[in-house]
């Protein structure tokens, strides 16, 4: 766990610093920004989707998650925990940034395989390297998110205790089931999921991201069919 607890902490770190860096730029500067945080998660996720080798999968994975997301309002009932969020500890965000800004970084420093490997590294072998490598990365990430989003990047934080420390805590259990295709595809569809962050800053089209992520679980069952039906 000790891993996580330093990941979280590189996040809150690497947030206070956007927060402050933030603080009394020109909106101008503002939006520049907050385009840089979109190109980066675009980036991001077209090299992380680009890894798939099942397409017809993908694509089933996405429309199967997204609409079983919608009928569940996953995006709704994070929105409204980011709310209690803001109401308990920054009452004077404005609008919704606080709830987008938990949402986006949750799903931005949880999305990819560094963060399900690693865990089962951290938990099986006692090996930190790949934790350590993602929280370098998701300090410097939390900077951009943070000074583009404000607090609500930092309270992402949590979630990476909670879905890594979950990980860590279960790999023993969970490892055998988890192959090198299961991590590509699982990790393909968390670019997706980028993607449609870094489209949403970039005010391009505005997804409910957090609605597909049962896609992630869909992608496990069908990657266990895989033997079965290899037309996908």
């Amino acid at each position: 766990m000790i891993a996580t607890v330093i990941n979280a902490l590189a996040v809150v770190l690497g947030s206070l610093i956007g927060l402050l860096l933030h603080k009394g730029i020109k909106e101008q500067y503002q939006k520049i920004i907050f385009a840089a945080a979109g190109i980066t998660s675009l980036v991001i996720g077209i090299q992380m989707a680009l890894t798939t080798k099942h397409l017809l999968a993908f694509a089933i994975a996405l429309i199967l998650g997204g609409l079983a997301g919608t009928a569940l309002n996953i995006e709704g009932a994070i929105m409204s925990f980011g709310e209690r969020l803001k109401n308990r500890f920054d009452r004077n965000s404005e609008g919704s940034s606080f709830a987008l800004g938990f949402l986006n970084a949750s799903v931005l420093f949880c999305a990819g395989a560094m963060a399900i490997v690693g865990s089962f590294k951290a938990g099986t072998e006692c090996d930190y390297s790949l934790i350590l490598t993602k929280s370098i990365l998701d300090g410097f990430m939390s900077i951009i998110f943070a000074g583009a989003m404000g607090k609500g990047v930092m309270f992402s934080s949590l979630t990476i205790l909670v879905y890594q420390g979950a990980l860590t805590l279960l790999s023993v259990k969970i490892k055998p089931f988890v192959s090198e295709v299961m991590l590509t595809e699982l990790s393909a569809i968390g670019g997706a999921l980028v993607i449609m962050i870094g489209l949403s800053l970039l005010d391009i089209r505005k997804f409910k991201t957090a609605d597909f992520v049962p896609a992630l679980v869909v992608t496990v069952l069908l990657v266990l069919v895989f033997p079965y039906a290899s037309f996908l």
